[in-house]
């Protein structure tokens, strides 16, 4: 035989080989459709049909004729855009520059600077706003070095709009610092330097090449925020006034004080119809495969927007030119990269700031939480330790944070391996469907799972926690896995499989040991997702079946002490080994 019939024979295998190798890889992503069909889509799609009946169950229109015709709930939905669309601005505006500054530092010091922003990320927002209501209280620390320098307003920083936008701008800043980075770190580093050896200055090089290349990055985080900030309740429910009440809240009253399952889910519909309206949006102009990291969608180049977008940074670029010349020429010993180090450090430290502040509140000797604290003392954590209710609800949260783990890395691990290997058409579908529950607000989830939990007589028990908590990890473990699995050579694979090595010698001797520490990741990354999780616990917890951020919830609005100070401490230690552990796992990823 000759080698040109050999050829044919070694690099095009057979088209019924191909089908046999790919269709079993795609059931593999069965479990995990499933699981969202039963749990997630049904649940909301039901939740939804509530909309439009009373309680007799007959088709009404009455809770969007309440919706529309008062000025209460108008003035809310009002202020939910306003502030979701405040923060989405604060955030890029503030995070592009920490981003930019990240993404020139080199790799060693960009990943450990960026395990101190996403260290931010990953505490949870009850606990840094529990810690803002302390910081900028009558007697905090905010409000006295206020009053040492002179400054007036430091006795009424809470209850009031700019406090609950920085708030949340706090909370969801380090969100869009991690998803501009990868993009950033994307763009070829040699371009600038091109750019001004043709004569650009450092301003133009800027506007006109790196930041018309990051936008996608830049259009991606504005989404995720927008999105995550309009079903948002915990900043506006603890340092925000009436004045600043959201539609989350609204839906946690109709539904759980209330008991007004119509109009609950008619705000519940106008939020998701609004996060999709959002999406599609955002979809026509970037396109939807910019989220999944490919290339935002052509535009045509007389595209209107192109043209805007393009004037725009033309304009900009001539400006801040005119700015550095005349910074270079009367500031000659004031470098501008030294202003934005500054600028980088400075953020940095504000977004640790509410992390670490109320540590030493945790030890103090006194009765109540004030900083600096009265005297040091570690009677509060022997009161939580001692304490049945608060081992109870930390127990609880470990072993349902374990059992979500175990699910989604289970569940995310085939899905993203059928995406991955599966080659079909249907990867961009299922990777669009992996993602639903990430940009679906999670109090409508809560809520859907809520309502169908209760015709199972699922409410208040560790599996419809389980359960509500996997449907919020699969999309963040999914990408991860994802990522872990698109890293790894399949040739290794490929290679022992042609000499003879059956499939499960394969998976358990290579593929498993080289794909180890993304699993690890995986797991730790589920479980922060259920440790910290609120909203879920809320709801089909019932009252009766309390998690650590739900017991904490409680005690901020019923009784504040210093043991509350002392579990915040008792979860941040936590979050923070189980994120050292996941950061180092990474960094053997990476190698």
């Amino acid at each position: 035989m000759t080698d040109q019939t050999l050829a044919p024979a070694m690099t095009s295998p057979p088209p019924p080989v191909r089908r046999q190798r790919r269709l079993p890889l795609l059931w593999l992503a069965l479990p995990a459709l499933v699981f969202l069909a039963v749990w997630f889509l049904w649940p909301v799609g039901q939740m939804m049909t509530v909309a439009f009946q009373d309680k007799q169950g007959a088709f009404s229109l009455e809770g969007f004729q309440k919706l529309v015709s008062s000025p209460l709930y108008q003035r809310v939905l009002q202020t939910t855009f306003t502030i979701a669309f405040q923060v989405t601005v604060i955030c890029i505006l503030l995070g592009y520059p920490l981003a930019y500054w990240l993404a020139k530092q080199p790799p060693r010091r960009q990943r450990i600077l960026l395990m101190l922003v996403l260290l931010a990320f990953w505490t949870s927002a009850l606990v840094k706003n529990f810690s803002w209501l302390v910081l900028l209280g009558r007697n905090g620390v905010v409000a006295a070095a206020m009053n040492a320098l002179g400054l007036p307003g430091g006795d009424g920083l809470l209850f009031s709009r700019p406090t609950v936008v920085l708030g949340m701008a706090h909370t969801m800043l380090p969100l869009g610092v991690v998803t501009m980075m990868p993009v950033l770190n994307q763009i070829d580093k040699r371009l600038t330097p091109a750019a001004a050896t043709l004569g650009a200055t450092g301003a133009q090089a800027f506007w006109r090449i790196y930041l018309p290349l990051s936008m996608r990055g830049v259009a991606t985080a504005a989404l995720l925020i927008f999105v995550m900030s309009l079903g948002f309740f915990i900043t506006p429910a603890l340092i925000g006034s009436p004045k600043e009440t959201l539609i989350g809240q609204m839906i946690i009253s109709q539904i759980n004080q209330l008991q007004n399952w119509q109009f609950g889910a008619v705000l519940a519909l106008v939020l998701m119809g609004s996060t999709l309206l959002a999406i599609l949006l955002f979809d026509r102009v970037f396109g939807i495969s910019s989220i999944a990291g490919g290339g935002a969608r052509p535009r045509p180049p007389e595209s209107l927007f192109r043209r805007l977008g393009l004037g725009l940074a033309t304009g900009l670029g001539e400006g801040f030119a005119k700015v550095e010349h005349l910074w270079a020429r009367h500031l000659r010993g004031l470098p501008g990269g030294r202003l934005l180090d500054v600028y980088a450090w400075g953020l940095i430290f504000v977004l640790l700031f509410p992390v670490v502040g109320f540590f030493p509140m945790a030890f103090t000797a006194g009765e109540f939480m004030t900083f600096p604290p009265e005297g040091f003392s570690l009677r509060w954590f022997e009161t939580f330790f001692n304490s049945p209710l608060w081992l109870a609800a930390m127990t609880r949260s470990f072993a349902v944070g374990l059992a979500t783990a175990v699910v989604t890395v289970v569940l995310a691990g085939l899905a993203a391996l059928a995406v991955v290997r599966g080659g079909s058409r249907l990867a961009g579908p299922l990777f669009l469907l992996f993602m639903a529950p990430m940009v679906v607000p999670t109090i409508v989830i809560a809520m859907s799972l809520f309502y169908v939990f209760a015709q199972f007589q699922m409410v208040a028990t560790n599996a419809a926690l389980i359960v509500g908590h996997s449907v919020i990890a699969l999309p963040i473990v999914f990408v991860v896995l994802l990522g872990t699995f698109k890293g790894h050579d399949w040739r290794l694979d490929q290679a022992a499989a042609t000499l003879g090595a059956p499939p499960l010698a394969i998976a358990r001797r290579i593929t498993l040991p080289l794909v180890a520490s993304g699993l690890v990741v995986g797991f730790i990354t589920g479980f922060l997702q259920s440790f910290e999780e609120l909203t879920i616990a809320m709801f089909v917890g019932g009252g009766l079946v309390t998690t650590l951020p739900k017991q904490m919830w409680d005690d901020i609005l019923f009784q504040v002490n210093p043991t509350l100070a002392a579990a915040s401490v008792v979860v941040t230690v936590i979050v923070a080994l189980l994120f050292l552990a996941m950061e180092l796992m990474q960094g053997r990823v990476r190698r």
